[in-house]
Parts: C-alpha cells; sequence; structure tokens
C-alpha cells in the first residue's frame, strides 16, 4: 500500500547575521518550534525537518544542493523570520530542483499591543521580509506556492499538507518507471505522446515489453501461490457460485489469479509503479487481465488502459497524494451518458478496470464475457461508489506542451439498479453541469481517460501541475464555456511566447 512516511520536507529559515548572534538564536529557537509543532500536527502528512538558520549565500545553496540529492526530501518550507536579502538567495534558489512552499508567516499570533518595541520589531519581520523573499522567487520566474497565515492556525495547515502531498506526488513521478505490455491501442491518438518529453518535463521512464515476457512471468507462478492468492480472493470479497470452489468455471479464476501474481512479479523485479496493457494484445494470456489489474491499483500501482502511459502515470502520483485519505483513486473512463434534461449524469467505468480502492461495500467477483480482445471470459470485481464530491483528472499532449484538465463532479447513487451491466461503475453529475463540462473538456483537447479520485482535490493536482510546470485547467461549478475557450487562446498565446523568455 502507497505510504507518505517516509517522506520529509526540510524547514529552511531566512535571515541575515546584520542581526547579531543573540537575536539569531531567537529565531534558531523560534524556527524549531514551528518545525516541530508542525510535524507533530496530525493534519501534516510528512516529517518537517528543521534546518540551521540560513545568514548566507554559501549556507543557502549547500542547503538546496544537498536538498537536491536527499532521496526522501520532497521540498522546502522557507520563512523569512527577519528580513532574509534576496540577493542571497539567488545561487540557492537556481539550483534548486525540489520544489519550496513559502509559508509567509510569523511566530507570535498577535501584535502584543501594549509592550511591543524595537527589539521586538527587529525581531519579528516576516511581514517584509517575506516580501523581499518574495520578489526574487518572482523575479527568478519560480512557481511556488504561498501560504499567508498563522502556522498554528487549522486553515493554514491543512493548506501546507495539500501541498506537501503535491510534493510527494511529484517525487514519485520523478523516480516513476512505467512498464507497458503491448503497445498503445491502434490509431488511438489521445493515449499517444512524447515519451521523450514526458521524461525530460516528469521524470519518469515508460518502457515496452512484449506480451511473452509477461507471459514468462505467468507461466512461472506455482499451483501453491495461486491456491493462497484464491483464499485472500475468498476472504476479501464476494464470490459467484459459479467460481467458488467446485464451481463450473473455478479454472477461469485460478486463471485470473495466476496472471495477477505474475504481473506483479514481473512489476515488483522491474520496479514499476505504473503499467498499461492493452485487450489488442493478448497473445499467450488465457483471459484480459481484470481483477489483476483492480487489485494491484487497489495496492498503489498506477494503470492506464490501451496503452495510455500519460494516465497510467498521473494515477500513480495521485494515489501517492492521496495515501491516507479515505475515498481512493482509480482509473477511470467516461462510458455513457444519461441525457435527461431533469438530471444529466454521466456512467463512468471500463472493460473492467475500476480500482475497488473506491468500492462502496465489498466488491464481487464475477465472470462475464468482453466481447472484445478475442480471448477467455475474464474475472473481474464488481462494485458501485458512494456518494460524494470527486474529481476527472485528463493529462495530454499538445504537441509544444502538456496539458492537465481537472473537472470537479459529484457522484450520486444510480437512478435504478444496473443488474445486466457486469463491471465496476461510477455514476457522477459533472459541475457545472454535463453540456458545459463536456463541452469545455472536449475544447481543452481532454482524453477519454481520466485519473478519478474521492481523495484527491483539484488544488493538490493544481500545486502537483506547477511543480511539474505544465498547463492547468479546471472545470468547476463556476465555469462557462465563452470563458473557458478564452483561457484555451490565452494559453495558446502565453505558451507561444514563454519559448522565448
Amino acid at each position: 500500500m502507497t505510504s507518505l512516511e517516509q517522506f520529509e520536507v526540510w524547514f529552511a529559515t531566512g535571515s541575515q547575521s546584520l542581526y547579531g548572534e543573540e537575536t539569531l538564536k531567537q529565531v534558531a529557537e523560534h524556527a524549531k518550534s514551528v518545525a516541530k509543532g508542525l510535524s507533530e500536527s496530525p493534519r501534516i502528512p510528512v516529517r518537517v525537518v528543521f534546518k540551521p538558520v540560513l545568514t548566507t549565500p554559501e549556507a543557502i545553496r549547500a542547503l538546496c544542493l544537498e536538498a537536491n540529492s536527499a532521496p526522501n526530501c520532497v521540498g522546502l518550507i522557507t520563512w523569512m523570520h527577519t528580513f532574509s536579502p534576496a540577493k542571497m538567495w539567488i545561487a540557492g534558489l537556481t539550483g534548486l530542483q525540489k520544489p519550496f512552499v513559502h509559508l509567509h508567516t510569523q511566530f507570535n499570533r498577535d501584535i502584543p499591543w501594549s509592550s511591543i518595541d524595537m527589539d521586538f520589531m527587529n525581531l519579528n519581520q516576516s511581514a517584509h521580509g517575506g516580501r523581499e523573499f518574495g520578489f526574487m522567487a518572482s523575479r527568478l520566474r519560480i512557481e511556488r506556492t504561498v501560504i499567508v497565515g498563522h502556522w498554528q492556525d487549522e486553515a493554514v495547515q491543512d493548506r501546507l499538507a495539500t501541498w506537501l502531498r503535491a510534493a510527494c506526488g511529484w517525487n514519485e513521478t520523478r523516480r516513476l518507471k512505467v512498464a507497458r505490455f503491448g503497445d498503445n491501442m491502434r490509431n488511438v491518438a489521445v493515449t499517444e505522446g512524447d515519451k521523450v518529453a514526458a521524461q525530460v518535463q516528469f521524470g519518469y521512464s515508460v518502457d515496452g515489453y512484449a506480451i511473452g515476457d509477461l507471459v514468462q512471468r505467468v507461466d512461472d507462478v506455482t499451483d501453491a501461490e495461486v491456491e493462497k492468492l484464491l483464499g485472500e480472493y475468498e476472504d476479501q470479497y464476494t464470490i459467484s457460485e459459479e467460481l467458488r470452489k467446485g464451481g463450473a468455471r473455478r479454472q477461469s479464476l485460478r486463471d485470473a489469479a495466476r496472471i495477477e501474481l505474475g504481473m506483479r512479479a514481473f512489476l515488483d523485479d522491474g520496479g514499476f509503479k505504473a503499467f498499461t496493457t492493452t485487450f489488442e494484445n493478448l497473445y499467450g494470456l488465457s483471459q484480459l487481465p481484470g481483477i489483476a489489474v483492480q487489485r494491484l491499483m487497489a495496492d498503489g500501482y498506477g494503470f492506464g488502459a490501451e496503452g495510455d502511459w500519460k494516465t497510467s502515470a498521473m494515477v500513480r502520483a495521485m494515489m501517492v497524494m492521496g495515501a491516507g485519505l479515505t475515498g481512493g483513486t482509480s482509473f477511470m473512463e467516461d462510458y455513457t451518458y444519461h441525457l435527461d434534461p431533469k438530471g444529466m449524469k454521466v456512467l463512468g467505468a471500463h472493460m473492467l478496470e475500476v480500482s475497488p480502492d473506491i468500492a462502496d461495500g465489498k466488491p464481487k467477483v464475477e465472470l462475464h464475457p468482453l466481447s472484445i480482445g478475442g480471448k477467455a471470459d475474464p474475472v473481474r470485481l464488481l462494485f458501485n461508489v458512494s456518494k460524494g464530491s470527486a474529481i476527472n483528472a485528463t493529462l495530454v499532449d499538445m504537441g509544444n506542451r502538456f496539458r492537465m484538465i481537472v473537472n470537479e463532479v459529484d457522484v450520486v447513487a444510480p437512478d435504478a439498479a444496473l443488474p445486466k451491466l457486469p463491471v465496476a461503475r461510477v455514476v457522477w453529475v459533472p459541475k457545472p453541469n454535463l453540456p458545459i463540462a463536456a463541452a469545455c473538456w472536449i475544447h481543452g483537447g481532454g482524453a477519454h481517460h481520466t485519473g478519478f479520485s474521492k481523495a484527491v482535490t483539484t488544488e493538490h493536482m493544481q500545486d502537483y501541475a506547477e511543480m511539474a510546470g505544465v498547463e492547468f485547467l479546471t472545470i468547476g461549478a463556476e465555469t462557462n464555456v465563452s470563458q473557458f475557450k478564452n483561457e484555451l487562446r490565452w494559453n495558446e498565446a502565453y505558451y507561444h511566447l514563454s519559448k522565448g523568455f
């Protein structure tokens, strides 16, 4: 399962030697208290590590270079306790390869009206020290998040937690390996893309493998391993009668378990945390991986169907960002519409591959024909998804840049039971409504595959997109088509002109 326990963020406090030793001691004590308070807060998902107060360009640069090479450091929290002349930060910030958040706070919450004097003023200079630092970051054209407020306020900590989760997702992306079993689904456009450009932009590598490489690992699985996994299935799910012990189709469940074990072994041995499959390349497999893919996603592996490596990598990043939060994340697709004017909705699903991480209740294990792919009937998990807020996110290659689009949605109950639909499914109402949301998504070139999450929010994804340096668009409650099309035009001009900056 995905966890953030190993990650840390470094707390970097800016000052200068001008204030003298005694004041700098107070600055350090205050910074230690803030770092400790944040680290111990149940709202903050990673460890906050205090670093010595920074008063020289050399110290700042050394810290930034150290952060670059520290594998568990996801970024920096920068705080200007006093005034910190910002030219000191140029060498460090230009060499920093990890994201940073500017926490514009001060140690004390309130002004001590009756006792404030110049000693207090000289020590507590965040109000203008942060502006000096902010100018330099803007002058250097560095994308970052600025959080303003007292460090003990819940709203400030919640905003910081969101940024930290995005930083964890970005840290994962930078080292992620994606395995593609087979190639892209033939003649499909949006799932294609420039893998070299993606590795430059995001850091992850995408490597293709013949289906025979996977089949070899599947064939190596022992009968004892299969029987043990079948026991897990029986403990966790409701198994249909024909797939139970002694059932007429029990062998299909054995085959599905063998595929899962072989696929898991391949991914783990290669260090892959994301993968793709395609139903057009199944030679040597008895059935299209269904329950195997679903369970791997529930364990934190990113997935994209039909060779969709961009969505696979993005889903893995979303899983890391949402680790420990309720709701879950899954690969998804807008499958069919309910166009009743009284209540338009989307039914999301896929042929098989929706993660039980988002299931409402205990999933069922069933066997049904697929009518595509030319293989035996595949085993899959069936379930609905509970009501609540969620997002659908897409990442597309626009040729000269990558674009991320997020649509905020409300998950609702199906209008009626779906007794003949043999797939996991979720019904949602897009914001602001289906006609506007779908039109904007299509104008923006959004893919038919998405990362769906009830754990991750638009804010997480926007922070992540800023760290990655990619275009970001939101379709939400206030969106209208005219405004969205104008935003697309402005962005087109910006990204064209920015190549010359």
